[in-house]
């Protein structure tokens, strides 16, 4: 029998966000990022090192991708290169990954993708690391994933040294500090973004006159102001936080040349219908952020929720609605049915994403 390790890990919605390197080979940030790690929006990922392997082997989505062909892929996967010269040994992986929900797509799928393979490789190879060293090591694929490998609220610390030894995640408050706290994710386009973020990232840095302003005089205030909300549980706070700090992300990348727009008009719809609902209700109940996609995501409280699902259906763009708690972060599954690698051929099995059902089916 063969050893597989598999794990279920999830994105982290960005409340102050990360956008722009210092290095882009280690993935270093010009900026500290605060997130909620969600309970759902699954990706599962087994992993297997095989001595019979010629090279690594990525399966994604229920397809096999090309490394040789697809060097942002392979780039995603050189932790892989850490894990084996920190566990002594030289044999290739097999892994296989799939997301519960739209990859590419402003839904952080890197950052729950990245995540799940930085416990699940590290495990299989033999380690045993702690947070702080799994957050390092997840930073490498994706920089988002650096704050995936914990639950609850997280700060991704941007770090001084060049080496990126003290640029990691430290956890804020854990999965239950907030209970009442819900994210609504609004699906408007599951397609994949025609920009990646990393080239909108460069883009960025190389071209907007409004991105330094960001980082010296918008963000040094921004993230301590939303570490205090987020410890005294202050919503009005962290929702005022949120929504200037979505603005202020997108208005770089508007200033970017040419521009940058992840959001569309239905986007900008909700937008409009966030500030009419906290109108109407005489004080802020709802706050939206976007990442690099056109899907909108609103914190709110848990009382609230059925108002902001009522708004959301007055956008006709909206396919579908997706509501989350704070996580406790990677999940390591342990029954052998779960794995998407059969322990005893090694084989991938077939598997797929249920949309009905919101579940991940393996079929044995």
């Amino acid at each position: 029998m063969k050893k597989i390790v598999t794990v279920e890990a999830t994105p982290n919605i960005a409340v102050v966000k990360y956008w722009g390197k210092r290095d882009e080979s280690l993935i270093l940030p010009t900026n500290s990022s605060i997130s909620m790690t969600v309970d759902s929006l699954k990706t599962r990922t087994s992993v297997m090192f095989d001595p019979s392997l010629k090279k690594d082997e990525f399966w994604l989505n229920g397809k096999k991708v090309d490394l040789d062909k697809n060097p942002e892929a392979k780039e995603r996967l050189k932790q892989l290169e850490v894990i084996r010269k920190r566990a002594r040994i030289t044999h290739h992986a097999r892994i296989v990954s799939i997301n519960g929900f739209p990859t590419a797509a402003g839904f952080a799928s890197s950052a729950s993708g990245l995540a799940a393979l930085a416990v699940a490789a590290s495990k299989a190879a033999g380690l045993k690391l702690d947070t702080k060293q799994l957050s390092i090591l997840a930073r490498l694929g994706s920089g988002s994933a650096s704050r995936s490998v914990m639950g609850g609220f997280v700060e991704w610390q941007k770090g001084e040294k060049a080496d990126g030894s003290d640029s990691h995640a430290i956890q804020l408050a854990n999965h239950q500090h907030w209970p009442q706290m819900r994210l609504v994710s609004a699906v408007v386009n599951a397609g994949k973004k025609k920009l990646s973020s990393r080239a909108g990232m460069k883009q960025t840095i190389a071209t907007s006159a409004l991105y330094r302003a960001r980082l010296e005089h918008h963000l040094p205030k921004v993230v301590p102001e939303m570490r205090r909300a987020i410890a005294h549980k202050d919503f009005a706070t962290f929702a005022d936080i949120t929504m200037r700090e979505s603005n202020s992300l997108h208005s770089v990348m508007a200033d970017t040349w040419p521009p940058i727009h992840y959001m569309n008009d239905a986007s900008r719809e909700i937008v409009a219908l966030v500030h009419e609902l906290n109108e109407k209700a005489g004080h802020t109940i709802a706050a939206y952020t976007f990442d690099a996609g056109p899907n909108a995501h609103i914190y709110t409280l848990a009382q609230n929720v059925d108002k902001v699902k009522r708004m959301l259906k007055q956008v006709k763009a909206v396919k579908k609605v997706v509501v989350s708690k704070p996580g406790p972060g990677p999940v390591e599954l342990t029954k052998p049915t779960d794995h998407l690698i059969d322990p005893e051929t090694g084989r991938v099995r077939k598997h797929s994403f249920n949309e009905k059902r919101q579940e991940i089916i393996v079929r044995r």
